[in-house]
């Protein structure tokens, strides 16, 4: 059994929406030694997400048997990063969860927003004396499992609370976690957009090379393979390359 289980007010942290990314990044914090509580809609994704942090290692995860006790058994001010559809999913369980916050507590969406609704969800909570950040998140399942690249916007207060776990979860590069704050509300959201566009360019770019090797210079898969690997110990070096 989880020694935590059935504390109230015992983690530092609360996700919710479990899928693969949300998991990911719940066992990612909860393997830096944050208590993590966990929700979702469904009963299935909790139990499964407790059942993955024991088999790696029984990591300090809890579930959750709503969204009452999901809040409850978050330390105060409370730290919510939510992994949820974006658009009117996010607005629903911001709706769910608000019922049973304080001011001064804090949501945090991971997903990848349009910023102007950031902005929007920051204003309306804004009101009630919660905080609202809109956190890009990229690297994709595994990056989230293992460290992703964390693209927070906020005011600054929001962020000062979120950064001791953002700073430990972010993936690690010589000169320090990818991570950092970006700047106000809506403006991680609108980084990550900017992000996407590039990294979408360069999947583009890739697939035409690979089409033009394949079809014009006859290339097979062998030959493109060891000609992508030569790429990658260059000046192309990079992650795209790499898995290409």
């Amino acid at each position: 059994m989880n020694i935590f289980k059935g504390e109230k007010e015992s983690c530092d942290v609360g996700l919710y929406g479990l899928a693969v990314m949300g998991q990911n990044f719940a066992l990612n914090m909860a393997s830096h030694q944050f208590k993590v509580v966990v929700g979702n809609r469904s009963p299935a994704k909790v139990d499964l997400t407790v059942q993955r942090a024991k088999d790696e290692g029984n990591l300090p995860l809890v579930g959750s048997s709503g969204p009452e006790d999901f809040v409850n058994k978050l330390k105060k001010p409370r730290k919510i990063i939510l992994l949820v559809m974006a658009g009117p999913p996010v607005d629903s369980t911001i709706e769910t969860l608000s019922e049973f916050l304080e001011p001064g507590d804090l949501i945090v969406d991971g997903g990848n927003e349009w910023y102007t609704n950031t902005t929007r969800r920051a204003l309306e909570l804004e009101k009630r004396g919660i905080l609202f950040m809109g956190m890009g998140i990229s690297g994709g399942e595994e990056g989230a499992r293992y460290g992703p690249s964390l693209m927070p916007g906020s005011k600054k207060k929001a962020y000062d609370l979120m950064e001791p776990i953002l700073l430990k979860c972010a993936a690690q590069v010589d000169d320090g976690p990818c991570t950092g704050y970006i700047g106000p509300i809506g403006s991680g959201n609108y980084v990550k957009m900017v992000h996407n566009g590039i990294e979408y360019g360069d999947m583009q770019l890739i697939a035409e090379v690979y089409d033009c090797l394949r079809k014009i210079v006859g290339l097979n898969n062998d030959d493109m393979s060891r000609q992508f690997a030569k790429w990658n110990e260059g000046a192309l070096s990079s992650y795209l390359i790499e898995i290409t």
